[in-house]
C-alpha cells in the first residue's frame, strides 16, 4: 500500500500537480484513500489471524474428538494389553483350566532346579477332616474261587477324595440351668440363685447365631452375593429368611461388635510408615444431596508385616476427608495423583502405572497414518517397561529391601533421568491437547512424586497394591448396585475392612467372622489388650481359622 501511495505521489510531483490549491486538494484526497485502506488492510489481517486461530483450535479438538473415538473403540472391542492374563471366559473356563494344569506340570519339569517362590496352594489335605470308608470281603467271601481255600489279607489299595457336605441348618436350642439354695430357704432369709454361665448372645431376642450372621456377611461381601440371592438360597434350605431381617442384622453386627475392632485397625494402619489410597464411587440413595458418594480406602504396604485394609465410606471427594482420616500422619503416602491429597503434609508418591496408562491410550488413539504420535508413545512405553523389567528381576532374586534400594540406584535411576530429559524436550514439540501431550503433561507434573520409590527398598513404582484390594469392593457393588441409607454404606465399610484383612492375612473369612461374634460379646469393648489379641495378623488367632494352618506344609 505504501508502494503504490509513493508511485502517486512521485507521478503528481512530475506533472506539476503540486502547483495550485487544486493539486494539493487532489493529493489530500489520496492521503487520505490510502490511509483508509491500510486500515481496512490491518483489519482484514487481524480477522484472517482470528479465523486461523480459530481453525487451529476446530482441527485440535477434531484431532481429540477422533483420539477420543479410536481409544473408545479399542477399549470396547480390542483385547487390553493391562487385563490380567489369567481372565478367563465363563463358557470355556474348564477347558482352558485342564490345560493350563498340565502346562504347568511340564514347566515344572523343566524348571526343577529353579528356586521355587512361596505358593499359597496346597500340596496335601492333612489339616482336613479324614473320614475312613473300608471295603471288605465278608467272612463267607474268602474262599479262593479258583482252589476253595482260604484267601487272606495280602495290602490295601487307598485312594482319596474330596467331599463337599453342602450347608444345613439347625436349630440350637441353649439350655441354661438357675439353681437355688434349699438351706437358705429353710432359714427364711432370702433365697439364693445361681444361674449356669452361658455365652452372650450376638444379636440378643433373636435367632441369629454366630455362624448366621458370618454366613450371611461372608457371602455379602466375600462372594458379593446381594441379600436378595441369599434370601433365595435360605428357601432352598428350607427355612425364611427375608433380606429386611438380614440387613437389620449386619448394620447391628457391624455397629455394635465390629466397630471397635475396626477403630482399633484404623490405630495400627496410622503407625504404618508407608499407606496406599484410592477412592471409588458409591451410590447411596438416601444421600439425595450428592450425586457422588465415596468409599475410600487405606491400607499398608506389601512390606508390612501387618497387612490391613480400610474401607471408608464419605459422602463426597472432599479433599477434607483424608485430611481427616489421616490427621498428622506424615509418612509415604502413595496415590493416583488425585489432587484431594496434596494437602496432606506427608511424603506423596505418584504412581507409575498411571502415568504409563496415559501413554498407553495415546498409542491406542493414534491414527493408522500418526508414525510420529505412534513412535513417541512407544518410545515412553518403553521407559516404563524397562523399569518394570528391574522390578521384575528384584523380585524374582529375592532381594532384601535394602539390595533393592541399591540396584534402584544403579539401575533404575539412569532410566529415569533419561526419560525426564525425553518428557521435556517433547513437551515442546507435542500439541499440549492431544492424548500425547496430555500424557507428557501428566509425568511432568507427578514427576516429583513417581520417583519417590527411589528412596526406600519398600516403596513401590505404583499403587497397583490399592486398585487390587479396592477390586472386591468394586466386584461387591457391580452385584448390589447400591446402598439404600448412608448407615448401611458406613457399616459396609466397616464389613469390608474386617474381611479384606483377614484375607490377606490368610484367613477363613467364615471362620474368622464366626469366632469374632463368638468372642466379641464375651469380652470388654474398652480393653484394648483383650481387643486387639483378635486382630487378624495376631498370633493368638486359632490354628483352624487360618487357610493354610501353622503345622501344615
Amino acid at each position: 500500500m505504501l508502494l503504490w501511495y509513493n508511485k502517486v505521489m512521485k507521478t503528481v510531483e512530475n506533472k506539476g500537480f503540486l502547483a495550485n490549491n487544486k493539486t494539493e486538494y487532489e493529493v489530500d484526497f489520496f492521503k487520505d484513500k490510502v490511509e483508509k485502506l491500510e486500515d481496512e488492510n490491518q483489519l482484514l489481517n487481524s480477522e484472517n489471524q482470528v479465523l486461523k486461530h480459530t481453525i487451529e483450535e476446530q482441527e485440535a479438538k477434531l484431532k481429540y474428538y477422533e483420539e477420543q473415538l479410536r481409544l473408545n473403540a479399542e477399549k470396547k472391542y480390542s483385547p487390553s494389553s493391562e487385563k490380567n492374563p489369567d481372565q478367563l471366559s465363563l463358557f470355556n473356563e474348564a477347558e482352558i483350566e485342564s490345560v493350563k494344569n498340565q502346562m504347568e506340570i511340564d514347566l515344572e519339569k523343566i524348571t526343577y532346579n529353579r528356586r521355587k517362590g512361596k505358593t499359597k496352594s496346597r500340596k496335601t489335605y492333612d489339616d482336613l477332616p479324614i473320614v475312613e470308608v473300608k471295603y471288605v470281603l465278608d467272612d463267607d467271601e474268602l474262599d479262593c474261587p479258583t482252589c476253595g481255600g482260604k484267601l487272606h489279607e495280602m495290602k490295601v489299595e487307598t485312594r482319596k477324595e474330596l467331599v463337599i457336605v453342602p450347608a444345613e441348618v439347625k436349630v440350637k436350642h441353649i439350655h441354661r440351668q438357675y439353681y437355688a439354695c434349699r438351706t437358705c430357704d429353710n432359714k427364711g432369709t432370702t433365697g439364693t440363685i445361681v444361674a449356669a454361665p452361658v455365652p452372650n448372645a450376638v444379636l440378643p431376642k433373636s435367632l441369629v447365631s454366630p455362624s448366621l450372621l458370618a454366613f450371611i456377611m461372608d457371602k455379602k461381601y466375600r462372594e458379593a452375593m446381594p441379600l436378595y440371592r441369599q434370601e433365595k438360597g435360605f428357601e432352598n434350605l428350607g427355612i425364611d429368611i427375608p433380606r429386611q431381617n438380614m440387613g437389620s442384622w449386619i448394620i447391628k453386627g457391624a455397629e455394635i461388635w465390629l466397630k471397635p475392632l475396626f477403630e482399633r485397625m484404623n490405630y495400627y494402619l496410622l503407625q504404618e510408615d508407608i499407606i496406599h489410597a484410592d477412592e471409588t464411587t458409591l451410590q447411596v440413595i438416601d444421600e439425595k444431596d450428592n450425586k457422588k458418594n465415596y468409599m475410600w480406602y487405606y491400607g499398608s504396604s506389601k512390606s508390612s508385616d501387618k497387612h490391613i485394609s480400610i474401607f471408608d465410606y464419605q459422602k463426597s471427594r472432599s479433599a477434607n476427608h483424608p485430611k481427616k482420616f489421616l490427621g498428622n500422619y506424615n509418612g509415604y503416602l502413595q496415590t493416583d495423583g488425585y489432587a484431594g491429597y496434596n494437602k496432606l503434609k506427608v511424603k506423596h508418591l505418584a504412581c507409575m502405572a498411571h502415568a504409563r496408562r496415559k501413554f498407553d491410550e495415546a498409542l491406542k488413539a493414534a491414527p493408522k497414518d500418526a508414525d510420529i504420535s505412534k513412535t513417541k508413545s512407544k518410545k515412553a512405553l518403553k521407559y516404563f517397561s524397562n523399569i518394570y523389567k528391574y522390578e521384575k528381576v528384584f523380585k524374582a532374586d529375592n532381594l532384601d529391601f535394602n539390595e533393592i534400594y541399591a540396584k534402584r540406584l544403579e539401575f533404575t535411576k539412569p532410566i529415569l533421568e533419561e526419560f525426564h530429559e525425553w518428557l521435556l524436550a517433547e513437551s515442546k514439540k507435542t500439541l499440549p491437547k492431544s492424548l500425547l501431550g496430555k500424557a507428557i503433561t501428566y509425568s511432568l507434573k507427578q514427576w516429583d512424586k513417581l520417583i519417590v520409590f527411589l528412596e526406600d527398598g519398600r516403596l513401590l513404582p505404583d499403587n497397583n497394591h490399592a486398585e487390587r484390594a479396592i477390586k472386591n469392593f468394586v466386584i461387591g457393588r457391580k452385584n448390589w448396585l447400591f446402598s439404600k441409607s448412608s448407615k448401611g454404606a458406613t457399616a459396609s465399610g466397616i464389613i469390608y475392612s474386617i474381611v479384606e484383612t483377614a484375607k490377606a492375612n490368610n484367613l477363613n473369612v467364615f471362620k474368622y467372622l464366626t469366632y469374632l461374634f463368638e468372642e466379641l460379646p464375651n469380652i470388654d469393648l474398652e480393653d484394648f489388650n483383650q481387643l486387639d489379641a483378635l486382630l487378624p495378623w495376631k498370633e493368638t488367632i486359632p490354628n483352624e481359622i487360618l487357610l493354610m494352618p501353622k503345622n501344615s506344609k
